[in-house]
């Protein structure tokens, strides 16, 4: 992949599919949809079935896993424009409510977007629109590893 091609231009598809696993199995498994991606901002969608802890609730991990993702996205996009591969070194989340049906969306904005990392702000939204959780994602942009 170019760098041409990791401006915010760059498709979902093209975008998974330069990955070597493409959305991963655990992304996979939770139900997570990329709907936006660029190196600014990331949108994907997950559902709260399937994701709960024992009391019926999202569980605060599964938010995180979200987190997680949104931010590597945009990150690995970033990265890529400057010939590098992105790799998460710090997450922290703030749970607000719980969200017990339905489908919560994860919305990621670039708070810094430099040489060497790149950090992102999370805000994970029920149905409603009523905040659930907030996150703070940092990858280090590193070189690819040679064969």
């Amino acid at each position: 992949m170019t760098s041409d091609q990791t401006d915010a231009q760059i498709s979902i598809d093209d975008f998974l599919a330069a990955l070597p696993e493409g959305m991963g199995r655990l992304n996979e498994k939770m139900g997570v949809e990329l709907v936006e991606i660029s190196a600014e901002r990331v949108v994907a969608t997950m559902p709260v079935e399937g994701n709960t802890q024992p009391y019926g609730l999202l569980h605060g991990g599964a938010s995180v896993v979200l987190a997680e993702t949104l931010g590597s996205v945009g990150s690995g996009i970033h990265a890529l424009g400057l010939g590098k591969m992105s790799v998460g070194v710090d997450i922290n989340a703030t749970h607000h409510r719980s969200a017990r049906t339905g489908t919560v969306t994860g919305v990621a904005t670039a708070v810094h977007l430099g040489r060497t990392s790149a950090s992102y702000e999370v805000v994970i939204t029920d149905e409603r629109g009523k905040r659930v959780c907030t996150s703070r994602i940092t990858c280090a942009l590193v070189p690819f590893p040679t064969a």
